[in-house]
């Protein structure tokens, strides 16, 4: 991954000098962040992943698909390119994982009204009761490894400074 890469080879980054100019706002604290962001993602995601996967719950992939799919006014379902945009991890086998949601009943594909060479993907019944019973795992994964660490206004400012960069 190009992240990984970067990371991977700060210490042979030019030094704080010839990085900082008049022209730029990088600096040391930024790289800092910059790391820090990367790393806790991948320490925290793992973390979490591991919890759930201890607890016999299905992979947190089919936990995203099944969150957007449960959204109030997604019951007609969503094709499969727009649910890839809403999803909260990036899945680069999103049919994949749809096949085996699908083999699992706990979704469902059906022709796109608007155009019959399209498909919309489904929550089903099972799939909301899935989605519902995983919840409280995921939620003990989230708060033993990322809440705990924080107070309310801590994760309130990096809720804040996170959606900056969203723009």
């Amino acid at each position: 991954m190009q992240v990984h890469i970067f990371v991977k080879h700060l210490s042979a980054a030019p030094s704080r000098e010839s990085r900082m100019t008049a022209k730029t706002s990088y600096s040391v604290d930024a790289e800092r962040a910059w790391v820090s962001l990367v790393r806790a993602e991948e320490a925290v995601v793992a973390a979490v992943e591991s919890d759930v996967k201890e607890a016999g719950c299905a992979p947190l992939a089919w936990y995203d698909v099944a969150l957007e799919l449960s959204r109030e006014g997604r019951e007609a379902g969503l094709r499969q390119n727009e649910l890839e945009r809403r999803l909260l991890f990036r899945q680069y086998n999103l049919s994949r994982i749809i096949d085996r949601m699908e083999a699992e009943k706990l979704v469902e594909r059906m022709q796109c009204p608007e155009d019959g060479r399209g498909q919309l993907v489904r929550l089903t019944p099972s799939g909301r009761k899935f989605q519902k019973s995983m919840w409280p795992v995921y939620r003990a994964a989230i708060e033993k490894h990322f809440a705990s660490k924080l107070s309310a206004r801590e994760a309130g400012e990096l809720a804040k400074l996170l959606e900056k960069l969203l723009v």
